[in-house]
């Protein structure tokens, strides 16, 4: 049963996959996310968007952010970043132990200048698996803007499945309040999948 201790130390890094290499990000990664991160098209859909690199690297550089946030890297070049947050589920108080730390929320930004090469798909693809198969947990879950066609077009992609389709319950920086979509997979589907 997985335990709250810090889940990423539970998997051996790097993991890779055919074309990438996934691991724990640093403190030295912050300039080099800040690059893509910076880039209009990427921090229009990402829940926070610092004015400026010292903001920024405050914000990444939180032990919690730092702790669920995984670095992308093809041909030893850094093309995004992921984001594991494991947590509970919601339980019953009497049966609420046996749901400590059995799921997770996923989050991924990729640099727009590598997009349309399946990178995202695959390192996606490659987290879900982690999620499953190294810390064993039941249920993974991701959100994004409806606007973001993109993001849930991989979810499907990826086998998740459609569980929201929120109308105008998101507040956007533009002041709009915007639809959002959520997605889930479960550990069973996967395998099934699989």
């Amino acid at each position: 049963m997985p335990t709250s201790a810090a889940p990423l130390d539970r998997v051996r890094w790097p993991v890779r996959t055919e074309r990438l290499s996934l691991r724990p990000a640093t403190e030295g990664d912050v300039d080099v996310t800040w690059r893509y991160r910076n880039v209009e098209e990427v921090a229009r859909y990402i829940g926070y968007a610092p004015a400026t690199l010292t903001e920024y690297r405050e914000v990444f550089s939180h032990p919690d952010r730092l702790g669920k946030t995984l670095i992308v890297e093809a041909h030893g070049e850094v093309i995004g970043d992921l984001m594991l947050a494991v947590h509970n589920a919601w339980a019953q108080r009497e049966v609420a132990e046996q749901a400590r730390d059995v799921q997770a929320e996923l989050g991924w930004v990729l640099d727009p200048s590598y997009g349309g090469q399946g990178y995202a798909t695959e390192a996606v693809a490659e987290l879900i698996r982690i999620c499953f198969e190294e810390l064993g947990l039941r249920r993974v879950t991701a959100s994004c803007f409806a606007d973001n066609k993109a993001s849930w077009r991989l979810m499907e992609r990826l086998g998740m499945r459609r569980e929201t389709h929120t109308l105008r319950e998101s507040l956007h920086r533009s002041g709009a309040w915007l639809d959002g979509m959520g997605y889930a997979l479960l550990a069973d589907e996967w395998r099934a999948r699989a």
